[in-house]
């Protein structure tokens, strides 16, 4: 089986035409650029994602069966969850995950968890403070502000609502 050649960039870059050199770099894009499915994609974050939730609610379930109720056992679930998805993000096992399953390892609340801890492991080298402490909230920072800022604005919105005597 004969070797495939990998196309140059270098070549891309050197030649003198614009046109030509448009359309060997477009064509050179399409060379490298992997192919996904689609369809295979969103069946694995489903599976994905839909084994996490399995998950939590084996916990809910084992957390009643221990005497918590319901209110209680959902939390302790959440508890449960991030704590399992920060320590595999620890081991490095989260971001192989992430990598198989996609969306479905990010929407759940483990996906959080791994995006403000990913930072913290990622970041250790440099020291508690210039470190971990200045890149923590690098992923989950806009997260966190723009879903405090909605909640304000929404609620500033209901207020007005209310005292206008819509809702």
């Amino acid at each position: 089986m004969a070797k495939q050649n990998k196309p140059s960039v270098s070549g891309v870059v050197k030649e003198k035409n614009k046109t030509t050199r448009n359309e060997n770099y477009n064509q050179y894009v399409k060379q490298v650029t992997p192919k996904f499915s689609c369809f295979k994609n969103c069946v694995k974050a489903f599976v994905i994602g839909g084994i996490i939730c399995v998950i939590g609610q084996g916990f809910i379930k084992y957390y009643e069966s221990l005497g918590a109720d319901k209110e209680l056992a959902k939390s302790y679930n959440t508890i449960t969850l991030v704590f399992l998805a920060i320590l595999l993000t620890g081991l490095g096992l989260y971001q192989k995950l992430a990598k198989f399953g996609g969306a479905g390892t990010l929407v759940p609340i483990t996906g959080f968890a791994n995006s403000v801890a990913a930072p913290a492991v990622e970041y250790k080298k440099e020291g508690q403070v210039f470190g971990v402490g200045a890149k923590i909230f690098t992923v989950a920072g806009p997260v966190i502000l723009y879903g405090i800022f909605s909640t304000w604005v929404l609620g500033l919105f209901y207020y007005i609502l209310k005292q206008v005597g819509i809702v």
